[in-house]
């Protein structure tokens, strides 16, 4: 790669951050000017085109690169989290917040803007979302503790279960440093770590207990 090419990544990639910081700092990507991207990187508007056709190219990008983030790392984790049990659960868990410290920004997006008002981006998410169902419910069919479930259907609900929790936890991880000061905060994180451990365990008690549809219907 030439100098050239070298340079022109940098400040494709710099437009990328750029766009990640300021939709997840209280507000949407759909509200987010191309003006105000480029000025966040120093360049006129003009530039911005060299990289992207417009903010909707910027945001289907933006999704690709999150999610193949979340994608390495829900694949990490899950071979932790969904293979423990009892107090190993909660160290799979205390993994997963550390994860997450790690890449706030990330979740903030890939959560915020599910629901969010660029439709583009929305579609997008969506894609990505079923991308990560599908490859998780194939992880859980090759774990012993799953063997039992043979439909696929229900393998992909339980897969969308799990990847709905982890957005719904690592949500609420970010935003308890917002509700509780600074003396209560350690208290309520290991509050938070204790009931979602406690969700997984629950949880595949009842994977443990499953009966196909067929089954449940015979008896």
């Amino acid at each position: 790669m030439s100098i050239r090419d070298e340079r022109k990544q940098q400040s494709r990639q710099a437009l990328l951050d750029a766009a990640l910081h300021l939709s997840t700092s209280g507000r949407s990507f759909s509200s987010i000017s191309l003006r105000e991207v480029a000025r966040e990187v120093g360049l006129v508007p003009t530039a911005f085109y060299r990289h992207f056709q417009d903010m909707d190219a910027l945001g289907h990008e933006l999704v690709d690169q999150v999610s193949l983030h979340l994608k390495s790392l829900i694949h990490q984790l899950g071979q932790s989290y969904l293979q423990q049990s009892g107090a190993k659960t909660r160290t799979s868990i205390e993994l997963f917040v550390q994860a997450v410290n790690h890449s706030p920004r990330q979740w903030q997006f890939m959560i915020a803007e599910r629901w969010g008002g660029s439709e583009t981006v929305r579609i997008a998410i969506a894609r990505e979302i079923e991308f990560l169902i599908e490859d998780l419910a194939i992880d859980l069919c090759k774990l012993e503790n799953f063997k039992h479930i043979q439909d696929d259907n229900d393998a992909q609900v339980l897969s969308t279960i799990l990847i709905n929790m982890s957005f719904t936890w690592a949500m609420t991880w970010i935003n308890l440093p917002k509700q509780f000061p600074i003396e209560q905060l350690l208290a309520q994180q290991n509050l938070f770590i204790d009931n979602a451990a406690t969700q997984v365990r629950l949880l595949f008690r009842g994977i443990s207990n499953w009966q196909p549809q067929a089954a449940t219907r015979s008896v």
